[in-house]
């Protein structure tokens, strides 16, 4: 029974992993030009969220809680120049208002942000773009998302004390991650992309997010000392962005994977999924062209190698 478990598992994964399904995932990363995407995304991302930290904060100092830079600095456990510069690039005096200008800008940075992921479920999925025709559901989105960052922070506060506790935490928070993405590739696509075809995008994305915050919580307070040690306030906007463009590099990933996924279990529903011997075919292809080219490059290194033989006996 053991041996027929491992078979099975042994076949899905040679399924999965196939090489055409590999280069249907990489050509779709491209055609939305993945790695351009996540960083206009992470543009964004930065210049949404700095502004409603920092208001955000203050609201939070008038009612005696952590602002935004405390929220930071405890979360990380940034110390020194790190933290100093957390604090003077997030922390306000509670004195301070809003003006009609502020507020105007507040409202354009998140509505450039939403519309930043609207493009890259449209992009995925191959969707007539609405552009500012669907700003009622990117206004929803950007509230989706300040509540889905507020309890993915109260989480890591309130549960994440010690290691196992703080393991519950990110899976948590990964979850709701994975909940708020799928209502939100419904919600800017103007429900044009059903429910089921997301579920395969939020899963991959709960995944990788939880893998992600669990390495972040290591790299991310070097990061920020290593910014902020060399150029201060602006480097913690470095960090961020840096720290911004791993996390939306992700969930591109996942949001392409997905997209296949979803595919490919619509093939297999169809009854169009390959047989075990075309799979079989492919990687025996793939396994004899990576053998040819060794073979080739050993003989190439063979030929360099007796060359210089012959010139210097």
């Amino acid at each position: 029974m053991a041996q027929i478990d491992r078979e099975r598992v042994g076949r899905t994964l040679t399924f999965w992993l196939r090489p055409a399904f590999a280069l249907r995932v990489v050509g779709c990363f491209q055609r939305i030009a993945g790695f351009d995407r996540s960083m206009a995304l992470a543009s964004s991302m930065l210049t949404a969220t700095v502004p409603l930290a920092i208001l955000g904060g203050a609201a939070l100092s008038w009612g005696g809680d952590e602002d935004a830079a405390d929220h930071i600095i405890s979360r990380y456990g940034l110390t020194g120049d790190a933290a100093d510069a957390v604090r003077q690039l997030l922390s306000v005096p509670p004195d301070v208002g809003v003006g009609v200008f502020g507020a105007v800008f507040l409202v354009i940075s998140t509505l450039s942000f939403a519309r930043a992921a609207q493009r890259l479920f449209e992009q995925t999925w191959q969707l007539k773009p609405l552009s500012v025709r669907n700003t009622l559901n990117d206004l929803k989105w950007a509230v989706g998302f300040v509540v889905c960052a507020l309890v993915d922070g109260w989480l890591l506060g309130a549960v994440g004390q010690g290691r196992h506790l703080l393991l519950w935490a990110y899976l948590l928070g990964a979850s709701v991650t994975g909940a708020f993405l799928v209502w939100g590739g419904r919600v800017l696509s103007a429900n044009r992309i059903a429910w089921r075809d997301l579920v395969p995008f939020g899963i991959i994305a709960a995944v990788l997010t939880a893998v992600y915050s669990a390495g972040a919580a290591f790299y991310v307070p070097r990061l920020f000392d290593a910014y902020a040690s060399r150029y201060g306030a602006i480097g913690v906007v470095f960090a961020m962005l840096s720290a911004f463009f791993g996390v939306v590099l992700v969930v591109v990933g996942a949001a392409v994977l997905g997209r296949e996924v979803d595919d490919e279990l619509d093939r297999i529903r169809r009854g169009e999924r390959p047989a075990d011997d075309e799979v079989r075919r492919e990687w025996d292809t793939v396994i004899a062209q990576a053998r040819e080219r060794w073979q080739t490059a050993r003989g190439q290194i063979s030929r360099i190698r007796s060359s210089r033989k012959s010139k210097h006996p």
